[in-house]
């Protein structure tokens, strides 16, 4: 008589079978990236990847809002993914060769710059005025190791946060804080004694992010179909508009996205 000793390996769920008998998309977005993702006056989660996350739970579920959302940060966003705590991430979050070497990526869906945000009268007039300056960052970003590539001789100041990065500038802490200009735009909206250098360090390419594994393969190519149908129907256009159309105007300028290098990290 054979006795067979140790646990059966437990089949992977397809992910899209999962989600369609669960009737929800779990999606881990930010809460303090407006206006991407943040917490609004009437204390509802809104902005571009939201809407973004309802158009995928219509077009896959018929219905936007069968969606929970989870709040991640740019140090915990992969993670969060990686570990099955969501099932996607629309989080600003950067396609990089090696982001991708951990996480899936869909097909961009939006194109942002890294770019520099100072105080007005600030003796920073362009990114080559950054060496040797206290510079803040949002630690896990692309930013973040962007800039230590790029200005060695500075000194980088690090916030798990977009919040509290902010009120480390305001508060004198550093000359400069760089992130995307999607996230700058929403800043000087709300604070306009600050202003946004038309210098961009890099291309940040927006993706959904998944985690990897052939069980996940089905739902990331119903994602990127959707993306196709929200870019030929003009959706995507709309949500830009909607949501930085004003944002993009800054004094009565339309600032050029002045593309200095590609992102390779």
């Amino acid at each position: 008589m054979s006795v067979t000793t140790g646990c059966a390996k437990k089949e992977k769920t397809d992910l899209l079978k999962e989600v369609k008998s669960r009737g929800k998309i779990i999606v881990g977005v930010k809460y303090d990236a407006k206006p991407f993702g943040f917490i609004d006056q009437d204390e509802k989660i809104k902005g571009f990847d939201v809407d973004l996350c309802k158009e995928l739970a219509k077009r896959i579920l018929g219905d936007e809002n069968a969606i929970e959302y989870q709040q991640v940060t740019s140090s915990n966003r992969i993670f969060a993914v990686t570990s099955g705590t969501v099932d996607l991430i629309a989080a600003t979050t950067s396609i990089t060769p090696k982001r991708a070497q951990i996480i899936n990526f869909s097909s961009p869906y939006y194109i942002a710059g890294q770019a520099i945000m100072v105080p007005h009268g600030s003796p920073v007039k362009s990114i080559n005025d950054l060496d040797g300056k206290k510079i803040i960052v949002v630690l896990g970003s692309t930013s973040e190791i962007n800039i230590r590539q790029l200005f060695p001789k500075a000194k980088i100041l690090g916030f798990r946060t977009y919040t509290d990065a902010f009120s480390a500038l305001r508060n004198g802490r550093g000359d400069a804080l760089t992130t995307d200009d999607t996230i700058i735009y929403g800043f000087i909206a709300e604070n306009p004694g600050y202003i946004m250098l038309k210098d961009r360090i890099t291309r940040e390419p927006y993706g959904i992010g998944f985690k990897k594994g052939q069980e996940v393969e089905s739902f990331v190519e119903t994602v990127n179909f959707v993306l196709q149908e929200l870019q030929e129907d003009g959706t995507l256009a709309m949500l830009e508009d909607k949501w930085l159309g004003d944002l993009k105007t800054v004094h009565g300028e339309k600032l050029a996205k002045v593309k200095v290098n590609e992102n390779k990290s």
